[in-house]
């Protein structure tokens, strides 16, 4: 019995030997890419998703981004984190935490700053305003105050776009666990955004597995982009087996209630638009759409297994398309050769004149071991691409 006595008390010591370095142990971001504006260690099982940005009229930029993982409430986090900085990304401070905000996108419209996603995951669409620069937010408690409409909804960081008197948001609808439907959300301009009834829905849109010579999986964190034609498309993310540089094209009827698609003329080639989110924006300067896209370099292809594009998210290119259908990669942005602790993902971004400003949930070096993988992030970087047009990286 001593002997065991012993050997218990042993381990017992050691482990709290472990567990008093972990809570002594200091965070280093010297290795990391960019500015960090916040951080949460692997061993909180707490990680970081959904990053979105905005630039308000006094020139302030306002970030958030929620937390998802098993740590701390078991894997049942509905809360979005907001962040000011008044030096062009110098330097961040947090302003707040909203409960029951998640997959939400930031955005400015008419003189108030808006934030617009789920509750939770998979439950109700939210979108609350802003009007002192983020400090403070409205409550969605029903129908006229930012509640609209409830049921198991997903989404992501994607732009809301203003067209033809119209706001525009892609959104997804996923009934009882099953694959994702695509829609497309839009309301009048001059709306009162936090009532539902000022929201028009559009039909909802499965996915046919038979689609790509039988390889579709489902698509989601579609974007809602003005054609060069003036249309709405919902250009969204696809998985498809044994594909990295494919994405869908959904048609949007004038009026936002018909959503339609073919899968003859619908897939475009994206760099990075199979398996993983991206963002697209027009340049009215250069006339040109823009993205950063977690593109596959060829040195990486041999990484790719089981025909899964998604697990590759350690490169973030810029690139760009006059059309929408053929994109040009104009130059990598960030990489790290190790893919399976190191992530740049998820990339929400803004033009700020000449620059574009961008924030990355990133998966890496932290100086307490680092992310848990390259999916779950321990890190909210800030990125500025200068004179993006030239291609000039700060």
């Amino acid at each position: 019995m001593r002997k065991i006595r012993i050997i218990y008390l042993t381990i017992l010591f050691i482990t709290l030997q472990i567990h008093c370095k972990a809570q002594t142990a200091k965070a280093d971001f010297s290795l990391v890419p960019g500015t960090v504006i916040d951080h949460s260690p692997a061993s909180s099982e707490k990680y970081i998703g959904s990053p979105s940005i905005v630039i308000l009229p006094n020139g302030d930029y306002i970030a958030s981004h929620d937390h998802f993982g098993p740590g701390g409430k078991r894997g049942k986090y509905h809360e979005t984190l907001i962040f000011r900085s008044i030096d062009r990304g110098k330097s961040w401070k947090k302003l707040t935490l909203l409960e029951d905000q998640f997959w939400s996108t930031l955005f400015y419209h008419h003189g108030v700053l808006y934030i617009m996603g789920t509750k939770g995951r998979y439950v109700d669409v939210v979108i609350r305003k802003s009007t002192d620069g983020g400090n403070t937010w409205t409550d969605p408690v029903d129908e006229n105050t930012g509640l609209l409409t409830e049921g198991p909804y997903h989404c992501a960081p994607v732009p809301v776009v203003e067209h033809n008197g119209r706001i525009w948001r892609a959104m997804e609808y996923r009934p009882n666990g099953e694959s994702h439907q695509s829609l497309m959300m839009s309301a009048p301009t001059e709306a009162d955004l936090l009532k539902r009834s000022s929201w028009t829905f559009s039909n909802k849109l499965k996915v046919d597995e038979k689609w790509h010579f039988g390889k579709m999986n489902k698509w989601i964190e579609g974007n809602a982009v003005v054609t060069p034609k003036g249309k709405i498309v919902n250009i969204i993310r696809v998985s498809i087996k044994g594909e990295h540089s494919l994405a869908a094209m959904i048609n949007v009827s004038d009026d936002g209630k018909i959503q339609s698609f073919n899968p003859e003329k619908g897939f475009i080639d994206l760099p990075g638009g199979t398996g993983k989110k991206f963002t697209i924006r027009f340049d009215t300067e250069s006339g040109k759409y823009w993205s950063l896209v977690n593109w596959i370099q060829p040195m990486d292809l041999k990484h790719l297994r089981h025909n899964d594009a998604g697990a590759l998210r350690n490169t973030v290119a810029l690139v760009s398309s006059e059309n929408l259908r053929s994109w040009t990669i104009e130059r990598v942005i960030l990489h790290h050769p190790d893919f399976k602790k190191h992530g740049f993902q998820y990339s929400d971004w803004v033009f700020d004149g000449n620059d574009i400003i961008a924030v990355i949930r990133t998966a890496y070096d932290d100086g307490l071991g680092g992310a848990a993988n390259r999916h779950d992030a321990n890190l909210m970087t800030f990125h500025r691409i200068v004179d993006f047009r030239n291609m000039c990286v700060e």
